[in-house]
């Protein structure tokens, strides 16, 4: 492989209560991928996510983030957390909440100086929310707190950033602003791990793949991983299940049509 690995984890087990969460898992990421985490219900994805920022701690295994572990590289990773995860009654303005991004930079005591200010409004301009930079978070929809939160992680301007189902619960107009700027992100050779639900959009969106259930049952390209025989072994009998298009090859599905089990 002729990148570097931005994400590296080997022999990774996580246990609730000796309940296996993430069991043995293995898995590379190269620099410079926009990469999906799929599987179902309780698969253990955004346990994994959260594995890799140490929110969760390990029972076995190890987490490298360019070859170091994570404590290392920790101002190389963004972080964008689920939308339900947040208490959006807490009382500040979209604004500060970007700014919260900068504090790993410039500390929790000192104040934000103007360019900090300067960076923060930029990366809502990029989310299209610099017109909402002095509503209270409490005011916003859904789809526009989830911009406010890529905007945080954006003015990190991280290497590696980790995204826990950033299209939940946001309309059509946010998804595709989003998409789009996670393909500029990724043009800009800054890789994506996004725990994703939605099997119809896989292809669409994400050029990797890790699918997940429990344990690892297959990454790498979309192309070669997005299959019928992988999404069985992920899914089980909980896949209603598709039929590839009359241009699919050897199983591939270009275009799952229902696939349940979402979520997880």
């Amino acid at each position: 492989m002729d990148r570097p690995l931005a994400l590296e984890v080997r022999d990774l087990t996580v246990a609730y209560e000796e309940k296996p969460v993430l069991w043995d898992v293995d898995l590379e990421v190269p620099e410079g991928v926009l990469m999906a985490i799929v599987g179902p219900n309780g698969a253990g994805k955004s346990t994994l996510i959260k594995t890799v920022l140490g929110l969760v701690p390990s029972a076995a295994g190890q987490v490298r983030i360019y070859g170091q572990p994570y404590a290392r590289r920790r101002e190389l990773v963004g972080y964008v957390p689920q939308r339900g995860s947040v208490d959006w009654d807490f009382p500040t303005n979209a604004l500060d909440v970007v700014l919260m991004g900068l504090y790993r930079k410039i500390g929790w005591i000192r104040r934000p100086a103007r360019r900090e200010r300067e960076l923060a409004l930029e990366s809502l301009a990029k989310v299209g929310m610099a017109e909402y930079a002095d509503r209270q978070i409490s005011q916003l929809s859904g789809g526009q707190q989830q911009r406010v939160f890529l905007a945080r992680a954006l003015v990190q301007d991280a290497q590696v950033y980790l995204m826990d189902e950033p299209f939940a619960g946001v309309d059509a107009t946010t998804e595709r602003a989003i998409v789009a700027l996670l393909r500029e992100l990724r043009a800009a050779g800054k890789t994506l791990i996004v725990v994703h639900h939605d099997l119809q959009t896989v292809s669409e969106y994400f050029d990797w793949l890790m699918l997940l259930n429990v344990r690892h049952i297959a990454s790498g390209p979309v192309a070669e991983v997005f299959t019928a025989d992988n999404l069985r072994d992920a899914y089980g009998g909980r896949v209603a299940f598709v039929t590839p298009n009359a241009g699919s090859e050897n199983g591939h599905l270009s275009e799952p049509q229902s696939l349940l089990s979402r979520g997880g």
